[in-house]
């Protein structure tokens, strides 16, 4: 190897070089997904930004330990790391259901947090021989990585626990919650000043213990309803992880990955809180599902009505027009399939079908979107709810599968329902509302929904896969 190519300028300046590139190709791929025809483009060009960022990284790491008797041991320890790494979320990737997605990615975000808190207590124990004044904003990184680093980790823990329903979807309770959180930051503030001037291993303990608890205490203390936002939070969150570690590791592409990641899921997130009327401080204090007083949407509503999967398509046959609304349910039973070829058929009689979809609906943002995608319904008749919304009360028919809490009519028109002022899909303005559902229990946030009552609306029972199997044999 020559002089030329194992000169550590040159080889930051082509590592550099390179990093650019995949920062680029982070910020197309960013752009891709945003949009439904773009969105297999933008795949591509993440994983093309990721292995040349992976390709740079190894290639410095071995220039600037080239000649050292360690140059060896360090490559055979990236290679296993990056094959280890692929294995796995190859595996994962094939087995995971639509359904288990959510979870999956929060189980994922608790990587990252763990790894800033690696990176953090690495850059403690060998803490570089730095000027004074760079060595205290060397103890602020270390410090304030770690505490990002653990609050994700065990936040996303909770999470993926409360979405696999290992853990009770509930908030927790505990008495002056706010209270606890709050001190907590103080807490961290008082000991990241105490860390820069004595930079003391137990202070790191003590933080690394203490956002850990934070973390738990945090994303425990916030209800089910609330989760579509807990999930862009803590995918923020990932992402000023990464950043942190990124300055402790002096790795430009690491830090520009961490802040695209960091802002776009904040951006994310308030999207999200916008489609539920809500502030993000309001789902930081505390979820939907907190006992709240009764109100007129959780009082007896009267009697529903049943239809069958028969009568059903009588009156689909009969429509002008059909809007499908689906949810976390639609999700559960893969029925996504036999959904599409419900569209199609329809579609093929002259009927015009559009699917609405809710910001929020199911536990992940976009999830409908991915699994309507998968069973091939057309983009261009897939619409958000601000697109669909002023339609419906000339709309024949609408199905609500799978869907509860993005339909109910409380939270527009019952100010004391905890839901209240959070905007829905107006189903219930259509001629008809067939909803279909396993049985009469709340939704994920727990809140009774009158539009299963109206007299415009009625009840198909059953696993909704089989419902529409049903009706499309009824056809």
């Amino acid at each position: 190897m020559t002089d030329t190519v194992s000169d550590p300028l040159t080889a930051e300046s082509v590592a550099g070089a390179a990093y650019i590139v995949a920062a680029l190709l982070f910020i197309l791929s960013l752009a891709g997904l945003s949009r439904h025809e773009k969105a297999r483009a933008g795949v591509i060009y993440g994983i093309s930004g990721m292995v040349v960022a992976l390709a740079a990284t190894i290639w410095l790491t071995l220039q600037n330990a080239w000649g050292s008797s360690q140059v060896l041991t360090g490559l055979i320890l990236l290679v296993a790391a990056v094959l280890v790494g692929a294995a796995i979320g190859l595996w994962r990737a094939r087995v995971v259901q639509m359904t288990g997605m959510p979870e999956l990615i929060a189980l994922l975000h608790s990587f990252v947090g763990l790894a800033a808190v690696l990176v953090g207590w690495n850059g403690h124990l060998e803490s570089p021989e730095l000027p004074d004044a760079l060595k205290a904003i060397h103890h602020a990184e270390v410090f304030i990585g770690v505490f990002i680093g653990a609050v994700t980790f065990t936040g996303s823990i909770v999470a993926y626990l409360k979405l696999s329903a290992r853990m009770k979807s509930s908030p927790l309770m505990l008495p002056g919650k706010n209270a606890i959180n709050l001190g907590a930051l103080v807490v961290f503030v008082v000991l990241t000043v105490w860390y820069v001037n004595d930079s003391q291993l137990w202070l790191l303990i003590v933080v690394t213990i203490l956002a850990l608890g934070l973390g738990w205490h945090l994303v425990a203390s916030i209800g089910g309803g609330d989760m579509p936002v807990v999930v862009s939070m803590l995918n923020s969150y990932s992402g000023w992880a990464a950043a942190a570690a990124g300055f402790l590791l002096n790795n430009d592409l690491l830090i520009i990955t961490g802040a695209l990641v960091g802002s776009s899921g904040a951006y994310l997130s308030y999207i999200m809180c916008k489609a539920m009327n809500r502030s993000f401080i309001s789902v930081i204090a505390g979820g939907f599902g907190i006992a709240a007083p009764a109100s007129k949407g959780d009082t007896d509503q009267g009697e529903h009505r049943e239809i069958t999967a028969e009568a059903t398509a009588e009156m689909l046959a009969n429509a002008s027009s059909v809007v499908i609304t689906p949810g976390y349910g639609m999700a559960v039973a893969q029925a996504q399939y036999p959904v599409a070829e419900l569209a199609h058929q329809l579609r093929e009689k002259g009927v015009n079908v559009r699917f609405g979809i809710h910001p929020v609906a199911g536990r992940l943002p976009g999830h409908m979107n991915v699994l309507l995608a998968e069973a091939k319904v057309p983009y261009d008749i897939v619409m958000e709810m601000d697109e669909i919304n002023d339609d419906l009360g000339e709309t024949s028919v609408v199905l609500v599968i799978g869907a509860n809490d993005t339909v109910n009519p409380a939270a527009a028109e019952d100010p004391g329902s905890p839901i209240a002022g959070m905007p829905v899909l107006k189903v219930w303005e259509a001629e008809n509302v067939v909803v279909f559902k396993r049985s009469m229990a709340a939704g994920y946030a727990g809140v009774q929904n009158p539009l299963f009552f109206r007299d415009n609306s009625q009840m198909l029972f059953g696993d909704a896969k089989q419902r529409v199997e049903d009706i499309l044999r009824a056809f």
